[in-house]
């Protein structure tokens, strides 16, 4: 069955492939922010639904590696090793953050501030030398106005800045991790760098969970079922974001992952009964505006090649 999978994927071109795994990658993080809702309303607390639900991604994660590569799927360089460990370790640190900040901030302010990391991103990947076109700054410059449409609040009341602080932090480090492994990426697969970002992100968040608290286990099916969910799109998230980063470059990817924001609208008001503003459906336009300008971006192709010598990423390149 891999195999088959394999062929059919091999069909489309390099950039097809992590156009098609980035779109994906926002499906499944655009489902998170409901899932994870719903495993809230079950009388959760956030850090609860966040360690379990990394816990458990990281175990679907090396179910699935071993159902299809056996053990040697879990095969990676030590230099490979350190950098999925280091990105998964930030990428845990910012999720502690992430939730610590979204209480007193709300939803949209929250998510407005997260969905900034296209520009920690383009801070990151120039320090790492890694190529930018004029166009793909100008996609990031529209990204802000579209997640501040697509994110409008309708009251926001007085900001939190020590709040704010730790959701920048949080969009950072969430940043940081993707150029991170897109360095790993050039060395070793995909569904392995997964496997050992997701436990490392998975050790973060339960020391953090068992330290801090409160220590709630779900008991029933109405906070499982949300869990059991939430684990499963965070496990395809995580693989086919890694998936877009390997054939796309990160910058670009994560441009893509910007969509994750209008499944978030159209889900929550199918299963929420939340109702677009006008201000939103303006945002969404912008949205599609970024996208569209991805299929004329040239720098997309440049930034799949070996990463260049000199970047402050160079100690993960092993050859």
């Amino acid at each position: 069955m891999l195999k088959r999978h394999e062929q059919f994927f091999g069909r489309f071109s390099r950039s097809q492939q992590g156009f098609v795994s980035a779109l994906a990658a926002a499906f499944f993080m655009g489902l998170t922010p409901v899932f994870g809702k719903r495993a809230l309303d079950a009388g959760l607390p956030p850090f609860a639904v966040a360690a379990f639900r990394t816990l458990l991604a990281a175990f679907l994660m090396g179910l699935w590696l071993y159902r299809w590569k056996r053990w040697r799927g879990f095969y990676i360089h030590p230099l490979g090793l350190a950098g999925a460990l280091l990105a998964g370790g930030l990428n845990g640190l910012g999720s502690l953050f992430f939730y610590l900040s979204l209480q007193p901030l709300g939803a949209a302010l929250g998510q407005l501030l997260f969905s900034l990391h296209p520009i920690f991103l383009l801070l990151w990947v120039w320090l790492d030398r890694e190529p930018i076109s004029a166009l793909t700054v100008v996609r990031v410059g529209l990204a802000v106005p579209t997640v501040y449409l697509l994110t409008q609040p309708g009251d926001v009341g007085t900001v939190n800045w020590a709040a704010v602080g730790m959701m920048l932090l949080a969009s950072a480090l969430y940043a940081l991790h993707v150029p991170i492994n897109r360095r790993v990426l050039f060395e070793a697969p995909s569904p392995t760098v997964t496997f050992y970002t997701l436990t490392a992100m998975s050790v973060v968040v339960v020391v953090a969970y068992a330290f801090l608290g409160p220590y709630v286990v779900p008991n029933t099916w109405e906070q499982w079922r949300p869990l059991l969910l939430l684990a499963l799109v965070t496990f395809l998230s995580r693989l086919t974001l890694f998936m877009g980063v390997k054939r796309l470059g990160s910058l670009h990817t994560m441009l893509l992952t910007l969509a994750e924001l209008g499944v978030t609208l159209f889900f929550a008001h199918w299963w929420l009964g939340e109702r677009l503003r006008p201000l939103q459906w303006a945002g969404v336009l912008g949205l599609a505006v970024i996208l569209l300008l991805g299929v004329y971006d040239r720098a997309t192709d440049r930034s799949t090649a070996r990463p260049r010598r000199g970047g402050w990423l160079e100690w993960l390149q092993w050859r």
